[in-house]
């Protein structure tokens, strides 16, 4: 398998590390509950693993945007699935920009390892 793949496949397991350790926040009631508060912190930590294995082969900036964009939309999804945040159209629009700059960066940016 190839090095780049396997960065991105790290990437991506931080992204999904860091969406679940950002949706049990709520659940930790400013950190006043052990379990949820330990859990989340647990999460953050295996995101921040990951990440600094991706970072070996994929550029910090492309990175870092790669995951902001991609945390913020699955963040987004699992706030509307799970807690029943509506959102209202300037909020979806501003989710359809983050969608197109980073796949803006992956299609056109000399930046992007391939």
């Amino acid at each position: 398998m190839s090095p780049l793949v396997i960065a991105y496949g790290a990437l991506l397991l931080g992204i999904v590390s860091e969406v679940i350790g950002s949706s049990l926040l709520p659940e930790t009631q400013q950190f006043t509950k052990l379990g949820p508060a330990a859990a989340a912190i647990a999460s953050f930590i295996v995101a921040l693993f990951f990440l600094s294995h991706a970072l070996k082969l994929i550029p910090l900036g492309l990175a870092c945007a790669i995951w902001c964009g991609v945390g913020m939309v699955l963040t987004t999804l699992v706030s509307i699935q799970v807690y029943r945040s509506p959102l209202d159209l300037p909020a979806i629009l501003g989710i359809i920009l983050i969608i197109c700059g980073v796949v803006v960066i992956n299609v056109f940016s000399k930046t992007v390892a391939h």
